[in-house]
């Protein structure tokens, strides 16, 4: 671990953001160069007595999930990421098997999308990232572990909360698009891969997934126009729009509601209701 090394990396990058690529204003009282030390942290969601040690050379050895979590908060390309995690004395993340770091491209938009749900996922169908509204709607995802952060899994094994979003006349098509969206990255990433991983761990616990998994339908489907549920506000039409990172890799999905509509004054309200829908009864 290059101690000496990590520290001015890390510096350099906090240094180098403005409080406007992270979502944040500037403030007229701002005297610090970039981030502040605690809005990396929050950001990255450790202390900052943490974080404030790491660039004083003074930390621990940080895991890969910590440099996962600062990598994100840093904006880091690919390459600033793999840097960051040789100067920590860990191995470089595998890119192809498992896409848990944010596109800086697409964090910048989606720092941006405050007024409407939003979420980041992986072509795998792991929850990178939400905004508040998104996690209002959908639940929290990008806070599950394991195999619950990806779509596949909480669809077919834990369904109680997923397809309640979804009416039930439309949850079959749904079905079809995930298995047909998750079989399209096997084919890219191969059985050894993460794609390869979950499809091996569905297969014997849901046979609802193992009947569309046999018939080979393959697709990647974001763009549409969905009919959600909420619990209080019943049904919120939306239309899902979707950016992509070059290699197709991570999709930033964006539901907007027509304008001057029902369901635009439902989203409002989903910001003032926030998480109640996911609250214990």
């Amino acid at each position: 671990m290059d101690r000496s090394g990590m520290a001015d990396f890390l510096r350099a990058r906090r240094e180098a953001l403005r409080p406007g690529d992270v979502g944040l204003t500037e403030g007229s009282r701002r005297r610090t160069t970039g981030l502040r030390r605690e809005e990396v942290a929050a950001a990255a969601a450790m202390s900052v007595d943490y974080y404030t040690r790491l660039e004083q050379q003074r930390g621990p050895q940080p895991s890969t999930t910590v440099l996962a979590a600062l990598a994100r908060a840093l904006r880091l390309t690919s390459d600033e990421r793999d840097y960051l995690f040789r100067l920590a004395g860990h191995a470089v993340p595998d890119r192809l098997g498992r896409a848990d770091h944010v596109s800086p491209a697409l964090q910048r938009v989606f720092a941006r999308l405050g007024d409407t749900p939003a979420l980041i996922i992986s072509h795998v169908g792991e929850t990178l990232a939400q905004n508040a509204l998104g996690i209002a709607l959908l639940g929290d995802h990008v806070g599950a572990r394991g195999w619950a952060r990806f779509e596949a899994w909480r669809w077919f094994v834990t369904p109680h909360v997923d397809r309640e979003i979804y009416p039930a006349d439309d949850r079959e098509r749904q079905s079809r698009a995930i298995v047909a969206g998750l079989r399209a990255a096997y084919g890219v990433l191969g059985a050894s891969s993460t794609a390869g991983e979950l499809v091996s761990e569905l297969l014997p616990r849901s046979e609802e997934f193992r009947t569309l998994w046999e018939r080979q339908e393959v697709a990647q489907r974001f763009a549409d126009h969905k009919v959600l549920v909420h619990r209080e506000l019943g049904a919120i039409e939306v239309d899902c729009q979707v950016l992509f990172t070059e290699d197709r890799s991570q999709a930033l999905l964006v539901l907007t509601p027509e304008p001057r509509s029902e369901a635009e004054e439902k989203i409002r309200l989903l910001g003032v209701l926030g998480v109640q829908r996911f609250s214990p009864e």
